[in-house]
């Protein structure tokens, strides 16, 4: 019978993990274990940025919900039940515009409103040149996201004065001050 170098079990779990150092030893010490290294690193770095970018997502996403959240409750809040006279009856013409629109304001006529927009903010329950005009300091910058205006406009543009102007029926101070717009 011939001598095998290996004859007990124990002897080839010893040939088996000197295999196995032999391999890992050589793969960690050539350019393939390397680059297989920097990928995985590459590849974690990434994945992490990815998680920093989400996580400030949701975050941004929750503040504009909870903005969202606090507009339309105070708009909800401060909606009349019933479409409010007109103080100046004497003034046809917005009572009579008004008439013609659902008994709501012709907010375009503010400069910085246009058609559009005045959908948009009669959908969110401002309907009124009163409804500008009371509008809560706190309350323009949702507004102005939600409308997709640069910060600042409500305030720029004066939309407080221009609502206050045209409630009151002065138009024509109303187009002195702002020029005309309909």
């Amino acid at each position: 019978m011939t001598d095998l170098p290996y004859t007990t079990p124990l002897q080839f779990i010893g040939l088996a993990l000197a295999l196995v150092a032999g391999w890992l030893l050589g793969l960690a010490s050539s350019n393939a274990g390397r680059r297989w290294r920097e990928r995985f690193e590459a590849e974690r770095d990434a994945h992490q940025a990815l998680r920093e970018e989400l996580a400030t997502a949701n975050t941004r996403i929750r503040d504009l919900e909870a903005a969202n959240s606090r507009l339309e409750r105070t708009i909800a809040d401060r909606r009349p039940a019933v479409p409010l006279a007109d103080p100046a009856p004497a003034k046809r013409d917005s009572a009579v515009r008004s008439w013609f629109y659902g008994g709501t304001d012709v907010l375009a006529r503010i400069r910085g409103i246009d058609e559009h927009r005045e959908r948009q903010l009669n959908q969110l329950g401002i309907q009124h040149f009163r409804d500008i005009e009371e509008l809560p300091r706190g309350d323009e910058l949702p507004l102005e996201e939600r409308l997709g205006l640069p910060q600042g406009t409500i305030v720029d543009e004066r939309w407080r004065e221009q609502a206050a102007l045209l409630r009151a029926g002065e138009t024509d101070e109303h187009a002195r001050r702002f020029g005309h717009h309909a």
